[in-house]
């Protein structure tokens, strides 16, 4: 049976790669402008992540009750598109809308929803804007809001959007932010008002314990910043989404730190026999180094990324996350900490560090017709405090750069512990395969 579903990985990355050859290049904007100077305008544009997918699932894993110790499967990961622009000299506006995660387990007829909607105000042009509305503007690190169409890696590295859908709304909040640069310092401080951790999913957010958890008592604001220090080339802050990788067209070194706050954020019960409700601060610090520069004259260039950070979420919290989780259940008496298809431990009460590194090869590697390619690895190690050793999972892949972001295939390997629930300690080692198209307009 594994030989069947690899089989058919292979022959979709050879119907995509045809399809995706066929693309025309362009590189003009979907742009009306309100003014003849074009200082006022609108702009559109749309991002599809398509998915086939080979997974080694977690030990015990169910699909609609059924054993499934493998599984192939197709999706969308991301559809979004985004409608922005200057309607006058000073006041900006953002939205975004799309779906995530439809798969073959999901819901019929996903509903489309807005990501951000927000409105933003120039009290200077470059020093100084605020803004309001449903908004990644958050802290505390680079990747808490990365840009989806120029992700390195088959996906985002995921920790970063630390509370995602927990007391956001996959990773936005309602807030009040203000952004601008002071010389090669660019700045973002945040106000937010967290949602109500009761709403969400039972697989995100847990019943009180005696362990760490998301409270559902009506919460406190919420305080995030990320500052950083643009030692060469400037970023774009036009949106709160950042840069993955640049392919060669800047020179980027930046050193970066933040923190998130929110007070009684979590609750847990004293112990399994008293009950007491024991309410915790969540406060999260995070330093990162981004560096993104071409090399030499052949169109090569290198992108790498590296963090460190410290999650303070209360007593023993830990978050499997499984992205677009191909399973849907666990049968029962499963020794696992992980849980269902291809959950791990992602997130949790301690540090994590971790890194990417991805080398853009020379154009007439494949042709000066033919796009570039770029492998990359991935890893990220968490010591959790739940956990009794460290937690190592790592990816590599590679980029086909067709046509710059605009049409982009990635092959990707990721490895994941196993962890077990009786002695928290890693047990097996399971991998997954996902090939990605990418379209981008």
């Amino acid at each position: 049976m594994k030989k069947y579903k690899l089989l058919y990985l292979i022959l979709a990355l050879l119907s995509i790669s045809s399809l995706a050859l066929a693309q025309t290049k362009s590189d003009k904007e979907l742009r009306l402008n309100l003014n003849d100077e074009g200082t006022h305008y609108l702009k559109t544009t749309f991002t599809a992540q398509l998915w086939g997918r080979y997974t080694d699932m977690n030990p015990g894993t169910t699909i609609g009750g059924y054993n499934n110790p493998a599984s192939f499967d197709i999706g969308i990961r991301r559809m979004r598109q985004q409608i922005f622009g200057m309607v006058t000299d000073k006041v900006f506006f953002y939205s975004q809308l799309g779906i995530n995660n439809f798969s073959n387990i999901g819901d019929r007829k996903p509903g489309i929803f807005f990501h951000d909607v927000l409105a933003e105000y120039y009290v200077t042009p470059k020093t100084l804007q605020v803004g309001m509305g449903l908004t990644a503007w958050t802290g505390f690190s680079r990747f808490a809001s990365p840009a989806v169409a120029s992700i390195m890696g088959y996906d985002a590295p995921l920790f970063e959007q630390n509370t995602n859908d927990a007391n956001d709304q996959f990773l936005r909040k309602l807030s009040i932010y203000a952004k601008g640069k002071i010389g090669k310092l660019d700045y973002r401080f945040i106000l937010s008002d967290p949602l109500l951790a009761s709403k969400a999913a039972s697989s995100v957010v847990k019943t009180i314990s005696v362990n760490s958890d998301f409270s559902f008592i009506p919460p406190h604001p919420q305080t995030s910043a990320y500052v950083m220090y643009q030692f060469l080339d400037e970023e774009s802050n036009l949106t709160p989404y950042m840069t993955g990788t640049y392919l060669g067209k800047k020179r980027v070194f930046n050193i970066g730190a933040g923190f998130q706050y929110q007070a009684n954020a979590m609750w847990h019960y004293s112990d399994a026999v008293k009950k007491d409700t024991i309410q915790e601060d969540m406060l999260n610090f995070a330093v990162d180094a981004y560096y993104d520069a071409p090399i030499g004259t052949k169109g090569m260039a290198i992108s790498a990324y590296a963090t460190a950070m410290h999650l303070g979420y209360g007593k023993n919290y830990i978050r499997n996350l499984g992205v677009m989780n191909p399973a849907d259940g666990v049968a029962t008496g499963t020794n696992t900490v992980n849980g269902a298809g291809n959950a791990f431990p992602m997130m949790g009460t301690g540090n994590i560090i971790a890194g990417q590194v991805g080398l853009l090869l020379p154009k007439n590697t494949l042709g000066e017709k033919n796009g570039q390619l770029q492998p990359y690895i991935m890893v990220m190690h968490g010591n959790f405090d739940r956990l009794q050793q460290g937690m190592l999972q790592y990816d590599a892949g590679l980029n086909w750069y067709m046509n710059g972001y605009r049409s982009k295939l990635t092959l990707n390997y990721q490895n994941r512990p196993i962890f077990s629930s009786t002695d928290l300690k890693e047990m097996d080692r399971k991998s997954m395969v996902v090939l990605q198209f990418q379209i981008a307009i």
